[in-house]
């Protein structure tokens, strides 16, 4: 990835008007994926679909006139949760999807999501051939063979049946109080009806954007106010999603944070219990050893890939598994769907729950998490901290300290100018303070 001029490790992002997020800029991408995607002897297609940023409304009518010069069709579907555009794509038979958002960043990001004609993340030979011709000039083809553009009305109700599907059909979730918090974003409208459909009394959060909100003191980077109306409500659970709705957050009924390892580890652990798990687990660098252990105690698989859900998938898919997923709430289940999908794997979380009879609070107590404390240094140019001697050495002498008892990691991050800054062992004092230590080394090197 460190070879692409425009890709990061999720696509393409940006603050709205510098670029490369400009409108003239996506006018040639949209004419670059079109010439990219277009297969010889075929009518070729191409989803889009947005957030619920302001911004989106701009670049959709951008991409749109790049792949219709490009002589590709466009179907529209307006706001829609990132992994809904991945199925859709499946669906549809298109050439590919294109998503528009910056996930859980506030409205003044967008970003450039692609997935292929399976569903599927590009892989890196894609990525290259779009920059490619990003290089060429724009050249139109023939007036005759300008792409259409058609809106798809029904995208939210075929999406909230796909939803439901990856349930069986016996299970339901009657009797259960949810908050839904939709952070303002793309499953404002689609994620209520999922979990009403299925039994559940739903009081809803985050579900009224006006465009500049998306993410604001709500959603699964803002979990304070699911919080506050589980509480208020007396509801059983509460639901976060993040502005593009591919991760999920949870809060139990006694107010207590749910990240995306706990949910990992609760999926898992409750198909290890029903027979239904295929293969191992895949976690991330930045994955709680406490995870590994509790995985390791039931005699589950676990192995570790690089951060980013494009790095799970590729994990999962080499070993033949279907179970992986990320700390932030980013979960991977792929023998339900192609992506990351944050409705779909709170319903998994939500079935355990069914199968097992405990609440969710009960269910998280079988795994102990250890100490970990994250910082994010902001930066005003990215770099490769381990690529500089005065944090090199402050990690060497950190690893000493620690020993045998716990591990640090700095990484950068790749949608946000940010170093990561994690430490993790048994003495959760000891672990904040060499974070601290190291944030402010980060900091300085950066200065």
């Amino acid at each position: 990835m460190t070879e692409r001029k425009y890709f990061g490790t999720d696509g393409i992002r940006g603050r709205v008007g510098e670029a490369p997020i400009t409108p003239d800029f996506m006018l040639k991408l949209g004419w670059a994926a079109g010439m990219a995607f277009k297969r010889d002897g075929q009518r070729n297609s191409v989803l889009i679909g947005k957030d619920t940023r302001l911004s989106g409304y701009m670049f959709e009518s951008a991409l749109e006139a790049g792949l219709s010069a490009a002589g590709v069709d466009v179907k529209l579907l307006g706001p829609m949760p990132t992994p809904a555009i991945a199925y859709l794509t499946r669906t549809f038979r298109a050439s590919a999807g294109i998503v528009i958002s910056a996930s859980h960043n506030p409205h003044h990001d967008n970003g450039i999501k692609f997935f292929s004609a399976a569903g599927t993340k590009l892989d890196d030979h894609l990525e290259s051939e779009i920059e490619r011709w990003l290089s060429e000039p724009i050249v139109v083809c023939d007036s005759g063979e300008l792409g259409k553009a058609f809106r798809v009305d029904d995208a939210p109700g075929r999406y909230v049946e796909f939803c439901k599907s990856t349930v069986p059909n016996e299970f339901t979730l009657e009797g259960l109080k949810i908050v839904l918090d939709c952070a303002h974003g793309a499953t404002y409208h689609v994620a209520p009806k999922v979990f009403r459909e299925l039994g559940a009394k739903v009081s809803v959060i985050g579900a009224d954007p006006d465009g500049l909100n998306i993410n604001l003191n709500v959603g699964s980077t803002h979990m304070e106010s699911l919080r506050n109306a589980v509480a208020e409500k007396n509801a059983d659970l509460g639901i976060a999603f993040d502005g593009d709705g591919d991760r999920v957050l949870m809060i139990d009924r006694d107010g207590s944070y749910v990240d995306g390892d706990e949910l990992l580890f609760i999926i898992a652990s409750q198909r290890k219990a029903a027979g239904t798990l295929s293969g191992g687990v895949v976690g991330t660098l930045m994955t709680n050893l406490g995870v590994e252990l509790a995985l390791q105690d039931q005699g589950i698989a676990f192995e570790r890939a690089k951060v980013g859900d494009r790095y799970v998938m590729e994990q999962l898919v080499k070993n033949g598994w279907v179970l992986g997923g990320e700390g932030s709430g980013h979960l991977v289940l792929r023998d339900c769907t192609s992506t990351g999908d944050g409705i779909v794997s709170a319903l998994q979380v939500l079935l355990a729950i069914w199968r097992s009879g405990k609440s969710l609070g009960e269910l998280r107590q079988a795994m102990t998490k250890l100490p970990q404390t994250m910082i994010n240094v902001r930066i005003a140019e990215r770099f490769d901290p381990l690529a500089r001697e005065d944090i090199v050495d402050a990690v060497s002498a950190a690893e000493r300290e620690l020993g045998s008892t716990g591990r640090i990691l700095l990484r950068a991050s790749g949608t946000e100018p940010l170093i990561r800054v994690m430490a993790e062992g048994q003495d959760a004092a000891l672990i904040a303070r060499i974070a601290e230590d190291l944030a402010a080394v980060v900091s300085n090197s950066s200065a």
